[in-house]
């Protein structure tokens, strides 16, 4: 599949009207859902979420979503949040101001996402209904729910165009009571069938055929049993009019197809001659440390035959030989020990033994142990807030067998610090009068003991900063300091600074100091500071301009690697590229390729001039290709805060340059600059532009 695939998760747990009960389930819903679909080894979806938002922000994201899609692009959208039904029988999406009594104005209407649906271009549309529902009711007036939701009946097939879509419910008939404008029953609760989402993905349980693919039609099997396994009252309903599979996420769980031996080979180890099935086995054995898995899995089978039919001696070594090729896992019993509530120790399981002895997927038994299976075995993390032991097991299933790793620990309170005794002066005892006539030896005064100060209440510990984007952030610093300091070391006035030049760096200067303090701030040192580094040294590194400007150049190469390393180390961060979407794009792809332009319109300019300003010419060139290929990229990268940032420091940078070209230019009535203006124009306007997507991107 050629398209993008993005998904749009919306999750309302507050609600600003009292009538509607608060959700504890739909922000960690949301959390758990767009990790597992941005990872790269899942689903690969680009992820946006939409977390207690306003009812016009939620269908303005709804509307964007399926507006800007294309035929072969798989869209996804989750609603975890209230579902209420007027006393018409409409459906409607709770947001965070709305309000019972008046729907239409203040709610979501499902019968808006199904236009929005439509009218998309995208030929696979998945929407998930995560909701509680509930009756009709009029205000101050206890009505009950008297039927069912019918939530499919909001979203009816057919007017689709041969384009295929899915609706898929947590349930088609939940009902709970509203008192006056309150709910009745608390549904204040985990969310069963998000949960059974996000773990069939995660672990591949989803796979039923086991092809190493979750199929949509396979995906909704696994959702009903597993949600009726754990509430017999709750059915997942569907509504899939789709032409063909639809493939949402990669599987671990591959079945290995056995390869039949060779013909030679199975004569051998059923030859009458023991000695012969005895070279036999030795044969398979090797055949079992094989890399090719289906090879391996043909030898097991082969010699588990002969260790379960053959005579002692024979059965004996083929069974020793199959042993090699059991599972087996290190550490057998994982203990976490004492842990500390609230926070979140990791430990791992390592696969031994030949390939297919690794060839094995887990299974944790509660879901407060997290399983995320690695390259050469898993990693276990715990989510629990209860204190007190906790005892686990992980299964490892693989084609040559099972077995359990048990996982126990205890999670206790953390200590509070014990504050340090001040110390008691006590005074020195008075000596008794002595009947000799010797004089009074006069005690000696003890040194003075400093009091403590007293002890205050516990300051709790600043989060650890990333070494690499503190280092980002000063480096980006250090080459703003070094320009100011260069910039008037050489002039010795202010009046100078400017007529030498030192004005085309100050520029820099100021985006240098914005993209370091980026990286120190919580909100943008993960996206915002990094891309907008990279942006920027990716025009400012170029072979132009004075020397001296070679180590502030430098340092901002140095800033953007130590920015990229910074980001990389987090799990959650997938840099991908995609196809560029929206006005906004085209508008920026525009506007950097007219900056291009101008810049080539300069550089065939100053090489008409005079043929000794051929090399400048060149670096005009250099500049265009640069400029032209950051715009592309900036509209292009995955996710799209960080793609925007980029573009903000490709625009930055490109500002910078525009502005020492023109300094160098000739004073020559000859030279018009009109490519420069051009120029000039358009990095501005790529500045705008960027500035309106960032404000698209933060809602």
């Amino acid at each position: 599949m050629t398209g993008e695939r993005r998904a749009l998760i919306i999750a309302n747990g507050e609600y600003d009207n009292p009538g509607l009960s608060a959700l504890r389930s739909p922000a960690a819903d949301a959390e758990a859902l767009a990790e597992v679909l941005s990872d790269r080894n899942i689903s690969e979806f680009d992820v946006q979420v939409v977390r207690d938002e306003t009812a016009h922000v939620i269908a303005s994201r709804v509307e964007d979503l399926f507006a800007d899609s294309a035929p072969d692009d798989v869209l996804l959208v989750h609603f975890s949040c209230h579902g209420l039904k007027s006393e018409s029988g409409e459906l409607f999406f709770a947001a965070r101001n709305t309000r019972p009594e008046r729907l239409a104005s203040s709610a979501v209407p499902a019968d808006f996402v199904q236009r929005c649906m439509r009218m998309s271009r995208s030929r696979s549309i998945v929407l998930l209904l995560d909701c509680c529902y509930g009756g009709a009711f009029s205000q101050g007036v206890a009505v009950r729910a008297s039927g069912e939701a019918n939530v499919l009946d909001a979203f009816p097939g057919g007017g689709f165009g041969g384009r295929g879509r899915a609706v898929i419910t947590a349930s088609n008939s939940i009902e709970y009571a509203f008192e006056g404008d309150h709910l009745a029953d608390d549904h204040a609760r985990p969310s069963v069938f998000t949960s059974a989402l996000v773990e069939g993905l995660r672990t591949g349980d989803a796979d039923r055929d086991e092809d190493g693919w979750v199929a949509l039609s396979e995906l909704y099997d696994y959702l009903f049993d597993s949600v009726r396994e754990r509430n017999p009252n709750q059915t997942p309903s569907r509504d899939i009019e789709m032409q063909g599979e639809l493939y949402l996420a990669r599987s671990r769980r591959r079945r290995i197809k056995p390869s039949p031996v060779p013909a030679d080979l199975r004569a051998a180890s059923e030859d009458p001659n023991m000695f012969t099935r005895l070279g036999a086995v030795t044969e398979l054995q090797r055949r079992l440390t094989s890399e090719n898995l289906s090879v391996a899995i043909g030898a097991h089978e082969v010699l588990t035959t002969m260790a379960q039919t053959d005579i002692q001696h024979i059965a004996e070594a083929a069974d020793l030989a199959r042993r090699e090729a059991r599972v087996r896992t290190e550490p057998d019993v994982v203990r976490f020990g004492e842990v500390v509530r609230g926070t979140a120790p990791v430990a791992r399981i390592r696969l031994e033994g030949p390939p297919i002895a690794r060839a094995c997927r887990f299974a944790s038994s509660h879901s407060w142990l997290r399983v995320t299976e690695t390259g050469d075995g898993a990693e276990l993390s715990l989510d629990l807030a209860e204190l007190g032991a906790f005892d686990g097991r992980i299964t490892v299933t693989g084609p040559t067998g099972e077995v359990e790793v048990r996982v126990e620990g205890q999670v206790v309170q953390e200590p509070e610090p014990v504050p340090e005794p001040r110390p008691v002066h006590t005074p020195a005892p008075t000596p008794e009068p002595s009947r000799n006539p010797d004089p009074p030896v006069l005690p000696m005064p003890e040194p003075a003991v400093p009091a403590l100060p007293e002890p205050g209440p516990a300051v709790p510990a600043r989060p650890k900063r990333d070494s690499f984007a503190v280092a980002a952030g000063l480096l980006a610093f250090a080459a703003a300091v070094y320009l100011v300091v260069i910039g008037f070391q050489f002039s010795s006035s202010v009046e100078d600074f400017f007529e030498d030049g030192g004005w085309t760096a100050l520029p820099l200067v100021v985006f240098a100091i914005g993209a370091g303090i980026a990286m120190f701030l919580p909100k943008t040192r993960r996206m915002a500071g990094p891309g907008t580094l990279c942006g920027l040294a990716l025009l400012t590194v170029m072979p132009s301009g004075p020397v001296v400007l070679v180590l502030a150049d430098g340092c901002l190469f140095a800033a953007a690697v130590c920015a990229l390393v910074s980001v990389r180390s987090d799990r959650s961060f997938r840099l991908g590229l995609g196809k560029p979407r929206g006005a906004l794009a085209v508008a920026a792809l525009v506007s950097g390729t007219c900056g291009a332009v101008g810049l080539v319109v300069e550089a065939i300019e100053l090489v008409g001039y005079s043929s000794s300003r051929a090399d400048e010419g060149a670096v005009y060139l250099v500049v265009s290709v640069t400029l032209l290929i950051g715009t592309l990229l900036g509209v292009s990268l995955r996710p799209a805060a960080f793609g925007v940032a980029f573009l903000g420091g490709v625009a930055g940078g490109g500002i910078v340059m525009v502005c020492m070209l023109f300094y160098a230019m000739p004073s020559s009535s000859s030279v018009t600059g009109a490519g420069w203006g051009i120029a000039l124009a358009m990095v501005l306007a790529l500045a705008v532009v960027t500035g309106l997507a960032a404000r698209k991107v933060n809602g």
